[in-house]
């Protein structure tokens, strides 16, 4: 597993994720877990999450997630990503989100993730639905 995250991490260094400072901590088939620090970079009036970067943050966790289960010479994308806003991130502390993999076809992928912040308690809940591109299809999209 540690393979895997350093893989992760280094592939996303130098694009959203790692700009936006998103730490994976677990990636399993089964479920992904990550970390996001609440900065200043990332809040908005009130010294509190922007809802954009809690977004992101599940988007990733959700294709992470996809992506560990993809058969081979297939890649995902995002095509429908529900969020319900519960409470607010707050400036300083660390959000945890976890993604799991509610089903798997032959063209599409369900997610779930969860957000907590720092004392556990939800600040937002995520239902994703992620396409599989075969090769074939890759090369004509």
């Amino acid at each position: 597993m540690e393979d895997i995250i350093k893989m992760i991490q280094e592939a996303f260094s130098n694009l959203l994720p790692g700009y936006l400072g998103m730490q994976v901590i677990k990636a399993t088939t089964e479920e992904v877990v990550g970390t996001l620090e609440i900065k200043e970079n990332l809040c908005t009036i009130g010294k509190v999450a922007h809802g954009g970067a809690i977004m992101a943050f599940a988007d990733t966790m959700g294709a992470i997630c996809s992506f560990l289960n993809l058969p081979p010479n297939s890649r995902t994308t995002t095509i429908e990503s529900k969020t319900n806003m519960i409470r607010h991130g707050k400036l300083g502390e660390a959000l945890t989100a976890r993604s799991k993999l509610l089903n798997k076809g032959r063209t599409l992928m369900l997610l779930y993730m969860e957000i907590q912040d720092s004392r556990e308690q939800l600040v937002a809940v995520v239902i994703q639905t992620q396409m599989i591109i075969r090769s074939s299809q890759a090369k004509d999209a």
